[in-house]
Parts: C-alpha cells; sequence; structure tokens
C-alpha cells in the first residue's frame, strides 16, 4: 500500500534526505571525518538516497538530476536543519496571518449606513464570516429606526430573500451582539439553517460562537417571537413581537453565555442585514 504525504511532509521529508544523505560522506577526500551521529557508511546507503530524493522530487513536480552528484548535496549542522525548517514554518504562519489581516482589513460594501456597528465591527465581522460570503454586499432588510418595531414587518421585508442574514441587536446598556444565520428570518413550523449559522458579541471584544453539533436548534419563529438555538430550557436569542423585550440564555446548540447584559434585556434597536453576491 503507497504512503501519502502532504506538502508540508514532502518538503521536509525532501530537506532531509538532500541535507543528510550518508552519500555525501563519500565524495572528496579521505580528509572529510564523519560526523559522529552517523553509523558506519553502508554501500546500499547512495542508491537507497538517490530513490528517495528522486521519488520526493517528483512529488514536488522537480526534474530529476543527476542525484549521485557532490553539487546536488549540501552539508549542514542538526542546528541549521532544524532553523531552516523552523523558518519554513514561521513563513508558512506569517503568509496565513497576512491572508487573516488582509480579509480583516476589508470593508464590505453596505447599501446603507448602520445605526449599531462601526468600521471596526464591519472589519472584524467580515474576517469571520463564512469564506463564500466575505466578498458579498450588505443589504440593508429591516432596521427598528426605519420601519418601527414590528416582527412582522421584519418578516415581511424578508419575504422571497434566499441569501444569509446578520441580526444585530442593541440593549438599553449600549451592548451590541448578534447572530449570522444561513437562513433569511420566515414563520415556520420547524427549526431551520446549518452549521454555518453563529453568534456574537463585542462587548467588550469581539466573540464568536459557533454550532456546537450537539443540535440543530438554528432558527424558528412565529408571530409572537423569534428564537436562535436552544435545547437547554432557554433560547441563546429570543425577542417578541414588538421587538421590545429580548432573552438570552446559555444552550447547547452554541455552548454560548448570555450575549446581553442580563439575561432579560430591553432592546434599543435592531438591524438585520442579507448578504447577496
Amino acid at each position: 500500500m503507497g504512503v501519502a504525504y502532504s506538502v508540508g511532509e514532502v518538503d521536509h521529508l525532501y530537506t532531509f534526505f538532500v541535507q543528510w544523505s550518508p552519500n555525501i560522506y563519500m565524495q572528496g577526500s579521505k580528509k572529510h571525518r564523519k560526523p559522529r551521529h552517523f553509523r558506519k557508511k553502508n554501500p546500499n546507503d547512495s542508491v537507497a538516497a538517490g530513490k528517495e530524493v528522486a521519488a520526493i522530487n517528483t512529488l514536488r513536480g522537480k526534474p530529476v538530476s543527476n542525484l549521485n552528484s557532490a553539487a546536488n548535496w549540501e552539508i549542514i549542522t542538526v542546528k541549521q536543519t532544524k532553523r531552516r525548517l523552523s523558518l519554513c514554518s514561521l513563513e508558512d504562519s506569517e503568509a496565513d496571518e497576512q491572508e487573516f489581516q488582509e480579509v480583516g482589513n476589508t470593508l464590505p460594501v453596505l447599501s446603507d449606513h448602520s445605526q449599531l456597528i462601526d468600521d471596526h465591527h464591519l472589519k472584524t465581522l467580515v474576517a469571520h464570516l463564512p469564506q463564500r460570503t466575505q466578498s458579498y454586499k450588505w443589504y440593508l432588510v429591516y432596521s427598528t429606526a426605519i420601519h418601527g418595531s414590528s416582527l412582522k414587518t421584519l418578516y415581511r421585508n424578508m419575504a422571497g430573500l434566499d441569501s444569509p442574514v446578520l441580526l444585530v441587536i442593541k440593549d438599553m446598556h449600549k451592548k451590541v451582539f448578534g447572530a449570522f444565520s444561513s437562513d433569511p428570518f420566515r414563520i415556520s413550523k420547524y427549526c431551520y439553517g446549518t452549521g454555518e449559522t453563529f453568534l456574537f458579541t463585542f462587548s467588550p471584544d469581539f466573540q464568536q460562537y459557533k454550532w456546537s453539533g450537539e443540535n440543530s436548534y438554528f432558527v424558528s419563529g412565529d408571530l409572537e417571537s423569534l428564537q436562535i438555538g436552544g435545547g437547554g430550557g432557554g433560547f441563546a436569542l429570543w425577542l417578541d413581537a414588538d421587538l421590545y423585550h429580548g432573552a438570552s440564555f446559555s444552550c447547547p446548540t452554541f455552548h454560548n453565555p448570555t450575549l446581553s447584559t442580563h439575561q432579560d434585556f430591553i432592546v434599543q434597536d435592531v438591524e438585520v442585514w442579507t448578504l447577496k453576491n
């Protein structure tokens, strides 16, 4: 059975065989002393090393050259090898961090000005959205400042939508929190949504609470209330028909703490944004 190697493993194997093959100690004069950590030379070592390097070069997409030539080998210490591998890992980490920062420094295009989230909030949220939605434009679907406080209006404004939505709430203690839903809010007898759904809070620092996998009580709603998360005797987020009273409890769906200042809170403002390509 063959052995599958990842790109990182292939690079590390390549470094090992190129830098430490016993073949390099059979070149040159007898003045070259063998390091103490190498065993006695075996005539088959050079052949085996050549085959290994050839196989790894093939995996890396490099042409197989004259592997027995002394020009193909380099003598370095164990310390140097570890340092080079550490530098490679550092470069990979820095590249990943730079990519994350580039995403995090990108502001989404908004159809309207938000009353609840500033540029810092927007940058942070974009970096934590599902990757497929990070370049989407944000359209304001509902706002209590514009449409009044009515769950019916919220549902009506989302009728016909087929795109994810972002719910943002500010309570009377100025705490900002909410949820990303993979599906637009609607009246439904059963729960709906996918594992992309998550909770967030900005007080005092940004925290994200992803799906725990314990249940699928993502979103449900009727004319009396909107509920997000559940299964533990309380909802992660609950809003009444007037979008005036709310509640937030820890629940198995997201393993979240209370998002608001208190478990029962008074709503100051609500915004719902839909994200479209």
